[in-house]
C-alpha cells in the first residue's frame, strides 16, 4: 500500500491563536475533505509554525548554520507533495519571518511542487500583496502556484465568499497534487534544469570537480601543460 501524499502547511502567524494559521488550517482541512469526497488518498498534513523557529531562522541568516528545528522543517518540505504557505501582511509586504525562512531554502527544493498561497491582514488594502510578492517569490523558486490565491481581511471572515474561495483553492491544490508533476520532473527531466552548484540535492552530477575553475575555487592551482606553462 502506497503512502498517502504529504501536505505541508507553513504558517508565519506571530500569535497563538493566529488568524493566519486559522486560514491555512481551514484550507488544509478542505483539501483533505476534498480528497475524501473524490475517493482518492487523503493527504497527511503536517504544520510548520515559523514563530517557533524564529530564533533558529535569525541565527541561520547570519551564520549559515541550520538548527535542528529548521533542519526538520526543511526535510518536511523536501518530502512534500503539496504546500500551503500562509503569512500575515505588514506594511504592504509579507512578514519578515516568512521571507527569511524561504530565503534560507535551497533554490531547488520546491521545483514544480504545488503551492497554495494564503495571507491575512487588517485591511483589504493589502489584498494584492499575495499575487505581487508571494507569487513572484515562489515563481523564482520554480514552484507551481495554484491559480486562486487566498486573502482574508478582518471583514472577510464573516463573508460566505471566503469559504467559496477556500473550496476553490483546495480543489486546485488537490488536483495538482494528484498529478504528481514534481515527482515526474525529478524522475524524468531533473537534469534539464539549471542548478546552482550545491543546490540540486545531489543531482548536480554533470559538474566537473577536476576542472581548473573548480580547482581554483577550492584554493588549488591550475594544471600545467606539458611545457610547464599553466593552462
Amino acid at each position: 500500500m502506497s503512502a498517502p501524499p504529504k501536505l505541508v502547511v507553513v504558517s508565519a502567524g506571530a500569535s497563538d491563536p493566529s488568524s493566519t494559521s486559522m486560514l491555512a488550517e481551514r484550507l488544509a482541512a478542505r483539501t483533505v475533505a476534498g480528497a475524501r469526497e473524490r475517493g482518492v488518498a487523503q493527504p497527511a498534513v503536517s504544520v510548520i509554525e515559523l514563530r517557533t523557529l524564529a530564533s533558529e531562522i535569525a541565527a541561520a541568516l547570519v551564520s549559515q548554520v541550520n538548527g535542528p528545528g529548521l533542519k526538520a522543517a526543511i526535510a518536511e518540505l523536501a518530502e512534500a507533495d503539496g504546500v500551503i504557505a500562509a503569512t500575515p501582511i505588514y506594511k504592504a509586504g509579507v512578514s519578515g519571518l516568512f521571507k527569511s525562512f524561504f530565503d534560507l531554502l535551497d533554490n531547488d527544493l520546491l521545483i514544480a511542487k504545488p503551492v497554495a498561497m494564503a495571507a491575512t491582514a487588517g485591511t483589504a488594502r493589502h489584498a494584492l500583496v499575495v499575487d505581487e510578492a508571494m507569487r513572484s517569490l515562489f515563481g523564482y523558486m520554480r514552484a507551481l502556484t495554484v491559480p486562486t490565491a487566498l486573502f482574508a481581511a478582518t471583514e472577510d471572515w464573516a463573508d460566505p465568499a471566503l469559504e467559496a474561495r477556500i473550496e476553490r483553492t483546495a480543489l486546485e491544490l488537490l488536483l495538482l497534487m494528484e498529478s504528481r508533476l514534481a515527482e515526474q520532473i525529478r524522475e524524468q527531466s531533473w537534469g534539464s534544469y539549471q542548478h546552482q552548484y550545491g543546490s540540486a540535492g545531489g543531482a548536480e552530477l554533470e559538474i566537473d570537480l577536476s576542472s581548473d575553475l573548480m580547482r581554483l575555487a577550492a584554493g588549488g592551482a591550475a594544471r600545467k601543460d606539458a611545457g610547464g606553462a599553466e593552462d
